[in-house]
């Protein structure tokens, strides 16, 4: 008989490296995976550095542009206040001020200064004025009477053509027929440069102006309590209004396909363009319910519904973070649903609650296309009373400015962004602090 050969036997045994190659190989394995995690690392570096960089030249930028918009040229000489020329009705109201001649009264100290004659030297040194010179001396009168038949020392803007001049936009080297000013001008600014009449200040007309077509006299007061009084509107309606949300979707719905749905429908709120919310607002608010156009309610109402989507995911972010240990405890000592909820829950959530409503207020504050859907692009010069008064906001307000083709805009354009982002800034701080100061850890 023959014998059957053992298949164990035939299997071939695998092959057992020597120590030597073992650890070569493996050192050629670590080898490759260094390489491959300092070239990984080496790529997010660079794509750090690079995102670093495009912000250095943003801010750069707007820095360069934005801190000479918060200076501006002055000129200063003594005016005297005539009754019968700024007051000829003889009541100091602001009717008979605006009918006096107060443009008039200025030329006549500025000329004396200047020891200007003639109608064209009259007309070449009156340029150096600016318009908004007429309304500061009329408000002096009006805050104080008995200025009247009185010298007084006056510093007032400069027009916006000089301004550019002296700040070295328009040369005089420049053909006199291509400048926006002629020689006679800029020998009455030399003239006032010697006698130290020429001054570069803070502009308290960026700060307390309103809107205005003279890039000299423009400012963001009006803008700015138009943005104060249109997030109080969304502050008071998004924030109740999303927490309650919250509240419900996590801790009283069901758990059924309607409130899946109602879920759903809110994170995709969140990601839709605001520009669809200003369609809205004009459609809904606007066309249907009749509230005015270009006024703080309506636009407050308009961010509410942007903002409140953020609200509601932060804040059912934040009371999924209270650990369930917190409820069982409340439950154990005999507390009741609601109990539980408002008594230990929300003060423990609040914090986060804050942090994103924060966070989604200062998003509504850099917004401008919704509210130019709903007319808040009106040019607007009165500060707004009220959140049914005509109003704009700092965002349109910036628009508004960047389409403007004089060349002083550009750094008032550029100081106003600098004062948002400062904002904006301050309202993430904000929101940083509150959270580090009510936050709990278990």
């Amino acid at each position: 008989m023959t014998k059957m050969s053992n298949p164990m036997t035939t299997d071939q045994e695998p092959q057992t490296l020597s120590p030597t190659i073992a650890r070569e190989r493996v050192a050629e394995s670590l080898k490759k995976r260094h390489r491959n995690e300092g070239r990984f690392l080496s790529y997010g570096r660079i794509a750090i550095s690079t995102a670093l960089l495009f912000l250095v030249i943003l801010f750069g930028s707007i820095l360069s542009k934005g801190i000479p918009g918060f200076f501006q040229y002055y000129v200063t000489f003594d005016v005297y206040l005539s009754a019968d020329e700024l007051d000829p009705y003889g009541d100091a109201s602001a009717q008979s001020l605006f009918d006096g001649n107060a443009r008039g009264v200025l030329r006549d100290g500025f000329f004396e200064l200047l020891d200007v004659s003639g109608r064209k030297n009259k007309k070449a040194a009156g340029k150096i004025l600016s318009q908004g010179a007429e309304q500061r001396l009329r408000q002096l009168v009006v805050d104080n009477p008995s200025l009247l038949n009185t010298t007084q020392t006056m510093t007032v803007a400069v027009d916006d053509d000089i301004d550019s001049f002296l700040r070295g936009f328009i040369s005089r080297d420049t053909p006199e027929d291509d400048r926006r000013i002629n020689d006679a001008t800029i020998g009455y600014i030399d003239s006032l440069e010697e006698m130290g009449r020429i001054s570069y200040l803070v502009s308290d007309y960026l700060f307390f102006g309103s809107a205005s077509r003279n890039p000299e006299m423009a400012g963001i007061k009006g803008a700015f309590f138009g943005s104060i009084l249109t997030l109080s509107i969304c502050l008071i309606l998004a924030f109740p209004l999303g927490v309650g949300t919250a509240i419900y979707l996590e801790e009283f719905a069901p758990k059924n396909r309607i409130t899946e749905f109602i879920e759903v429908n809110i994170n995709n709120l969140a990601a839709v363009p605001s520009v669809v919310f200003g369609i809205l607002g004009l459609a809904v608010f606007i066309g249907i319910f009749g509230l005015p156009r270009s006024i703080p309610l309506t636009g407050g109402v308009v961010l509410a519904l942007m903002t409140m989507p953020t609200i509601i995911i932060s804040s059912r972010a934040a009371i999924r973070a209270v650990p369930p240990s917190i409820r069982d405890a409340a439950y154990g000592v005999g507390a009741s649903k609601v109990q539980t909820v408002f008594h230990h829950t929300l003060p423990l959530a609040m914090p986060g609650m804050l942090t994103g409503t924060i966070i989604g207020m200062a998003q509504a504050l850099g917004e401008t296309a919704p509210l130019l859907m709903i007319g808040m692009v009106a040019f607007v010069v009165d500060i707004p009373g009220g959140v049914t008064d005509p109003a704009t906001v700092l965002p349109v307000q910036i628009f508004m400015w960047a389409d403007f083709a004089e060349r002083m805009f550009v750094q008032k354009t550029s100081a106003a962004i600098i004062i948002l982002l400062s904002f904006l800034l301050v309202m993430n701080a904000a929101a940083i602090i509150i959270r580090k100061k009510l936050e709990r850890r278990w």
